[in-house]
Parts: C-alpha cells; sequence; structure tokens
C-alpha cells in the first residue's frame, strides 16, 4: 500500500517452489482474484496497523489483482513508482507470512471482467504517495476501489473512509507519518477518504479461499 514499504520490506528465505503451497496446495487462481499481503515493514506498517482492521485478526498492507494470461499468472498492483503487472512470484517473494485469497462472491461475479480490464488499462499510471483520492494517480486499494466501482456502473461497491493517521485514544500524529509527509511538503490528509486492504477484506464481499 505504501511506496516506502518496497524499500524497506526484509524478504526472508523464500523458495520459488513454495509459491502455491503458501497458497494452498491445489488452488487454482482466477483472474480477478485478489491477493492479500501482510509486509511487516517496520513503523509505517505498525502504524497502520494500530488503526485498520483486517479480515480474521491478519494486518493486511498490501494488495493486488490476479491476471491470467496465456497460461502465466501475473499481479495487477500499485506499487513502487507505477500501476504494473508482477509475476506471481515475485509477488509472493516479498513476505514470508501466508498471503489470502479473496475472491467476489458469486453474486456480483459479473463486476470481474470490467473490474479487470479497468486495471489492466490504467497500467504505467504513477503510484499515489500522498494517499489522494481522484488525484490521477493510485496506491494499492485505491486502484482496487476504482475498478469495481467502474465495473459497478458507478456506484460504489467497496467503500470509502475517512482516512485518520493519529494515535489510537490520542489527539497526536503517528510520528513517522508527521515525518512521511514532511519530506512530501503536503499537510497530512487526516479526515480525507479513502480505502485500504484491510477494509476491502472486511466489507463481506468476498469469499477466501484459504483461510
Amino acid at each position: 500500500m505504501r511506496k516506502t514499504f518496497w524499500i524497506i520490506a526484509i524478504l526472508i528465505g523464500w523458495n520459488p517452489s513454495d509459491t502455491m503451497a503458501q497458497l494452498s496446495s491445489g488452488m487454482k487462481l482466477q483472474t480477478g482474484d485478489l491477493l492479500f499481503q501482510d509486509l511487516d515493514c517496520g513503523p509505517l506498517c505498525d502504524a497502520i496497523e494500530q488503526v485498520t482492521k483486517s479480515y480474521q485478526g491478519n494486518h493486511f498492507s498490501h494488495i493486488g489483482m490476479v491476471y491470467v494470461r496465456q497460461d502465466s499468472i501475473y499481479i495487477i498492483e500499485a506499487i513502487g513508482n507505477e500501476v504494473q503487472l508482477t509475476q506471481l512470484s515475485k509477488f509472493m517473494s516479498r513476505t514470508s507470512n501466508k498471503v489470502l485469497v479473496g475472491r467476489v462472491k458469486e453474486n456480483y461475479r459479473s463486476l470481474v471482467n470490467e473490474a479487470v480490464n479497468f486495471s489492466v488499462a490504467k497500467l504505467k499510471t504513477p503510484y499515489d504517495d500522498t494517499f489522494l483520492y481522484a488525484n490521477g494517480k493510485y496506491y494499492c486499494s485505491e486502484l482496487i476501489y476504482d475498478a469495481f466501482k467502474e465495473a459497478n456502473h458507478g456506484k460504489d461497491f467497496f467503500r470509502l473512509e475517512p482516512m485518520t493517521f493519529k494515535q489510537p485514544g490520542k489527539n497526536e500524529y503517528f510520528p513517522v507519518w508527521v515525518e512521511y509527509y514532511a519530506k512530501l511538503g503536503i499537510p497530512i490528509p487526516e479526515g480525507k477518504p479513502g480505502i485500504n486492504p484491510g477494509g476491502i477484506s472486511t466489507a463481506g464481499l468476498l469469499d477466501f479461499l484459504n483461510e
């Protein structure tokens, strides 16, 4: 979710042959499946985890969408500098934590193709390191939100919520966010609409295939 995540994340003992084992043996990913990651990236992730909730007590900090092309599996994701296609093996290599697979419930499966098409059309769109909605850039969960909103004829599918960068029970910002936005030279967007992987995971719109 955060551009800085990928710089400070530590990759621990991963082997490419372990990819499907992490996802559960025999699972067949489908285009449009959503993959949720817990990246354990340090103070930024710790701050996020204290103010967001994820499915069944997990701590998700990144999300991508499966895209199967010519029998190869890619992930459409907003990461690094832009929205891009990433090989599944590379996506999995970022964490030793279990990656959960969410599939849109059957009642809403008709939205998937259009959501995927929207996401593919946004490849090369710059990464949104300010986390401000509708600024022509995308962070990971913002891309998924807009993709399904477009597929749902402009109506919310997942939901935006007011963002907070403050410590729970206090009126003080996490120091890591103060430093982060000071470097960007913009005010902290407290209360602005946003979305995170945890919010998508708890929306009740997905079936999780490998709990």
